[in-house]
C-alpha cells in the first residue's frame, strides 16, 4: 500500500512540472522557427506599410466629401508641386469644386475657392484665423499683431488705423516720389548698359518697392542686410527687426522735439501715442480737456519692439504684392498703347510739368490712371491665396462639411475676381469697366484686399502709391516691353509675375513731349 501511494506521490508531483517543461520547449520552438523568417527589413515593411495605411485612412476621414485627389501619396503628398507651384494646377483645384483639398505631410489643405466660400473664411473669426505659411512664424515672431486674434487683434489695429487717413497719406508721398526719380535714372542706366535690349525687370520692380516701404515707412534704413540665401532668412529677419528698432528708438527722440513734423509711417504712429500720452497726463493732473483737444483716438504706448514687428510685416506684405501688381501694369500697357495714351493726357491735365511735385488732390482726380491701377489688380491680382488655420471645428453649411481643427483653410481670390456675372469679359484687361461699367458696384467679390477683420489696413495706400508711379513713369519715361511667348503666362512665386520676368527697356520722354 505504501509503495503505491509512494508512486502515486511520485506521479502527482513529477508529471506536472514534465509537461510544462515539454509545452514550453515546443513554444520555444515555435518561436525560433518562427523567428528563423523574420528580418529587420520584414519588420521595416510591415510597419512602413501601417503607416501608409493610416495616413491615407486619416486623409479619407478628414477629405469627407470634398473634391480633391482619392489617394494621397505616403507622407508627402503633392509636395513637389508646392516647391515649383503652376498656376495651371492651382486653377485645376479652384475650378473642381466650391471646396476641395490636399493634404502634403501631416497639414491637411482646404482650399476655398468661391466668392462666397471664400467670404464665409474671411469672416469666420470666431473659427478660423491668418496663419500665412509656417516660416512666417519664425521670420515675423509668433507674438507679432498679424497673428494676434480677437479682442487683442482688435484694439491693436485700432492704433494703426491713424496711419492711413488722408491727411497721413499725403504727407508720404514726397518721399516715394523721391525714390522713384532715383530709380527712374537707374532704369535709364540699366537700359544704356545693354544698348537698349529688354531685359528681366521684375527684381529691381521688387528693388524699388522694398525702398519705397522702407522711405514711407521709416525714412532711412540704416543697414545692408549681407545675408541672401534662403538658409540665412531668419538671421535676416532678425537682423531687420532689431534695425527698425533701433529706428523707432530714434524717431521717439526727434518727435518729442518741439516742432517735429512727421514724415513717415513710424513718425506718424509716436506722434499719435505722444498725444495720447499727454492727454492722459492733462487728465490725471484734474484738467477738463476741451473736447477739440482731445486726440480721435487714445492710444496705449507701444514698444520699440512692438513697433518695429509691425513695420516689419508692412515691409513684407507690400514689396511682393506692389512689385507684382507693377509688373503686370507696366507688361499691361506697353502692350496696349492707346490706354496708356490716356494715361499720359490724364497726366498732361492734370500735371503740365513733370517736375513739379504730385499731390494727393492730383492722384484723386486721374479717373484713367486709376481705372488702370484697379484693373490689374482684378485682373492680375497679386494675391491669390490667403492661408488660415482652423483654430476649432469650422461646420460649413453650404457644403455641409465640417474643416477640423488644425486643417489649413485656404479662401482664394481668382475666381471671384474673374467672375463673368460681376466682370464681363473677365479675361480681358479693359480699365473702362471702372468708368463706364459696372465694376465699381461688385463689393462683394472684390477681395484684392481680403474682407473682414483681417482686411488689408493699406489698401487706400497701395492703390494710391501705384497711381503715383504710374502717373510719374507715363510722364517722365517711356518704355518698351520685348515680348516673348511666355509673356501672359503667370508664374506663381509668394505673388504672381510674368513668366519671363518682364523683359523692358526704357528711355527718357523728349522735353515738351506733352500728349505725344
Amino acid at each position: 500500500m505504501a509503495s503505491v501511494m509512494e508512486a502515486f506521490n511520485a506521479s502527482t508531483t513529477h508529471y506536472p512540472g514534465t509537461v510544462r517543461a515539454t509545452i514550453a520547449t515546443g513554444d520555444m520552438g515555435i518561436l525560433s522557427r518562427a523567428l528563423e523568417h523574420v528580418n529587420l527589413l520584414s519588420v521595416f515593411l510591415t510597419l512602413f506599410a501601417i503607416a501608409v495605411a493610416y495616413d491615407q485612412i486619416q486623409y479619407w476621414r478628414l477629405k469627407g466629401s470634398l473634391a480633391g485627389q482619392p489617394f494621397k501619396i505616403p507622407f508627402l503628398g503633392p509636395f513637389h508641386e508646392s516647391v515649383k507651384p503652376s498656376f495651371e494646377k492651382y486653377y485645376a483645384k479652384w475650378v473642381s469644386g466650391n471646396l476641395s483639398c490636399v493634404s502634403v505631410f501631416h497639414k491637411f489643405v482646404i482650399i476655398a475657392s468661391t466668392r462666397d466660400m471664400a467670404r464665409k473664411v474671411f469672416n469666420s473669426p470666431a473659427f478660423v484665423k491668418p496663419c500665412v505659411v509656417d516660416v512666417a512664424h519664425k521670420l515675423l515672431r509668433p507674438e507679432n499683431w498679424v497673428f494676434l486674434d480677437g479682442k487683442e487683434h482688435v484694439e491693436y489695429r485700432k492704433g494703426l488705423n491713424g496711419l492711413f487717413t488722408r491727411q497721413a497719406l499725403e504727407t508720404y508721398l514726397p518721399g516715394q516720389q523721391e525714390v522713384y526719380r532715383e530709380y527712374f535714372e537707374e532704369f535709364l542706366q540699366m537700359t544704356r548698359e545693354k544698348d537698349g535690349v529688354g531685359q528681366p525687370f521684375v527684381y529691381m520692380l521688387r528693388e524699388l518697392q522694398c525702398a519705397v516701404s522702407c522711405r514711407t515707412f521709416l525714412v532711412n534704413f540704416p543697414i545692408i542686410i549681407p545675408f541672401t540665401k534662403t538658409w540665412y532668412g531668419k538671421k535676416a529677419a532678425d537682423k531687420v527687426i532689431e534695425a527698425f528698432a533701433n529706428c523707432a528708438a530714434k524717431a521717439r527722440v526727434r518727435m518729442r522735439k518741439p516742432g517735429a513734423e512727421p514724415e513717415c509711417i513710424l513718425d506718424r504712429w509716436l506722434a499719435h501715442m505722444l498725444q495720447s500720452d499727454r492727454h492722459r497726463e492733462r487728465v490725471a493732473k484734474g484738467e477738463q480737456v476741451p473736447q477739440d483737444e482731445t486726440p480721435a483716438m487714445l492710444l496705449r504706448n507701444f514698444s520699440d519692439f512692438e513697433i518695429s514687428m509691425t513695420i516689419f510685416t508692412f515691409l513684407f506684405a507690400s514689396q511682393d504684392a506692389t512689385s507684382s501688381a507693377c509688373s503686370w501694369m507696366l507688361q499691361l500697357l506697353a502692350d496696349r498703347p492707346e490706354m496708356l495714351q490716356k494715361v499720359r493726357e490724364e497726366a498732361v491735365s492734370i500735371r503740365p510739368d513733370p517736375s513739379h511735385e504730385v499731390t494727393l488732390d492730383m492722384l484723386e482726380n486721374m479717373p484713367w490712371t486709376r481705372a488702370c491701377v484697379k484693373e490689374v489688380l482684378r485682373y492680375r491680382p497679386p494675391v491669390i491665396m490667403v492661408p488660415y488655420l482652423v483654430k476649432k471645428d469650422f461646420h460649413i453649411s453650404e457644403s455641409n462639411y465640417t474643416a477640423r481643427k488644425g486643417s489649413m483653410i485656404i479662401p482664394s481670390t481668382w475666381l471671384s475676381l474673374h467672375d463673368p456675372e460681376a466682370y464681363p469679359s473677365p479675361d480681358v484687361y479693359d480699365p473702362e469697366r471702372w468708368i463706364s461699367g459696372t465694376a465699381e458696384e461688385q463689393g462683394k467679390n472684390w477681395l484684392v484686399f481680403g474682407t473682414g477683420p483681417h482686411y488689408c489696413l493699406g489698401q487706400t495706400y497701395a492703390v494710391l502709391n501705384l497711381m503715383c508711379f504710374l502717373h510719374m513713369l507715363a510722364s517722365e519715361l517711356e518704355w518698351r516691353h520685348t515680348i516673348t511667348a511666355r509673356s501672359e503666362e503667370i508664374r506663381v512665386f509668394a505673388t504672381i509675375f510674368p513668366m519671363d520676368d518682364l523683359l523692358l527697356s526704357f528711355s527718357r520722354r523728349a522735353t515738351g513731349a506733352g500728349t505725344a
